[in-house]
């Protein structure tokens, strides 16, 4: 027998209701990084003496193993109770670490989010952001034209809840340890980097699709030399 409308109607919403609130939330993709290694064939010496600003680099892709290897020396797991490669006041970790990708070999281009515990990247968004991300910095061309982009961002409350306002110092001075890892390492791989802090925080957040916790400290182009 020919449901009644009534019924018919109402059948229809408790299925759209089920649907759209009470239907499970897609899994964001995850992409799991090569392991990165921990001996190189540079010493710290030679790195530290051949480190320069560079804001000009080929067109030419890095590799996902590049990328990981940077990731790593930025905020990586290095041994014990998950100790990271860059020294945390009270071993907090208040710094998070983004990435717009645009030339990776191995990586579609998008925007995504470094997990260091599992050494991976969660997607954030697709497509490639760098010109968008470029825009929010002033237009600085090294944005646009490197394969990848680094942002260091920063969560203080994960610092300040033990430290106070003293604790907005300890974050800052571990993106700079931070920042000068990814250097040295972006040497020890024939990469060039540049450290960059003039951008329009708001822009740059909505590019990334940034939380109100999460604060863009500075922005790391990488690419071929």
């Amino acid at each position: 027998m020919t449901r009644s409308l009534p019924v018919l109607f109402s059948s229809l919403l408790t299925t759209f209701f089920a649907t759209a609130f009470f239907a499970p939330a897609a899994t964001p993709e995850v992409i799991r990084l090569p392991q990165p290694l921990s001996d190189g064939t540079m010493s710290v010496e030679r790195a530290l003496r051949e480190r320069r600003s560079m804001r000009q680099y080929k067109n030419q892709p890095v590799t996902l193993s590049d990328l990981s290897q940077i990731l790593w020396a930025a905020q990586g797991v290095s041994g014990p109770g998950d100790r990271r490669t860059a020294p945390s006041a009270g071993a907090l970790y208040p710094l998070e670490v983004s990435v717009v990708a645009g030339n990776v070999t191995g990586l579609s281009a998008g925007t995504y989010s470094y997990d260091p515990d599992q050494h991976q990247l969660t997607v954030i968004a697709e497509g490639d952001a760098r010109r968008s991300l470029s825009r929010a910095a002033l237009d600085q061309s090294s944005i646009k034209n490197a394969a990848a982009v680094l942002v260091l961002c920063a969560v203080y409350e994960r610092t300040t809840v033990k430290y106070g306002e003293r604790g907005i110092r300890y974050v800052h001075m571990e993106a700079g340890h931070a920042a000068q890892n990814v250097s040295l390492q972006a040497v020890a791989l024939n990469l060039g980097t540049v450290v960059i802090g003039a951008f329009h925080d708001d822009r740059v957040r909505t590019v990334l699709r940034l939380s109100e916790q999460e604060h863009p400290l500075s922005l790391m182009p990488i690419g071929r030399k």
